[in-house]
């Protein structure tokens, strides 16, 4: 997946803001470059709930020129981004609204030629399918996440399910790479971003 971001990157002078696998208005991996001066302005200004890029990108599926978008922009969100060299731009849409990917990148010189939009929806695609979380566990599986997360120790939630200790392990095994994690951490961390605990 850094491979797509690096890419983004090298293509987006100005910066980029990539929010993949939007659920229940938050997405699962949320990756900005733009000026932190003005990332800072839109997180206090709770501008994504008002952005027509973020509006368009919800209501459609596609790509386009941050130009060629025609929504109200009553808080004066482009012009505010212009200011701070976003001058130029282009929106990616994909997914299903309930899993949406919605990325935009920028630059301050010039428009994206078509070329350029072609390639960017091709990263943004392999970055929504490289993020494409896992839709269930076995009952198992959360059964010995859960346990863990109540703050057992593998002796301890083996004993609680019944099972050998090594049996406790391999069901936690198995969860970790179902989720696509090292650790057993970090699968309870994805396990509790993907809601499935």
């Amino acid at each position: 997946m850094q491979d797509s971001f690096d890419a983004l990157a090298a293509m987006s002078p100005a910066g980029f803001s990539a929010g993949l696998h939007i659920r229940f208005a938050s997405p699962m991996v949320y990756v900005r470059t733009y000026d932190p001066c003005w990332t800072r302005t839109y997180d206090e200004n709770a501008y994504a709930l008002r952005d027509p890029l973020v509006f368009w990108g919800l209501s459609k599926k596609g790509v386009t020129r941050w130009s060629e978008i025609r929504l109200p922009d009553p808080f004066g969100i482009m012009d505010q981004a212009r200011n701070h060299g976003l001058k130029y731009g282009v929106v990616v849409s994909c997914g299903q609204l309930t899993s949406r990917t919605i990325v935009g990148f920028a630059r301050a010189d010039r428009e994206f030629s078509d070329a350029e939009m072609a390639e960017g929806q091709h990263i943004v695609h392999a970055l929504h399918v490289a993020a494409e979380p896992p839709t269930e566990l076995t009952p198992a599986q959360v059964e010995a996440l859960r346990l863990l997360a109540d703050g057992d120790r593998h002796t301890a939630a083996a004993a609680k399910l019944g099972i050998s200790e090594s049996a406790f392990k391999a069901r936690l095994q198995s969860a970790r790479v179902r989720l696509g994690a090292r650790t057993t951490a970090q699968a309870l961390k994805k396990a509790r971003q993907y809601q499935l605990l």
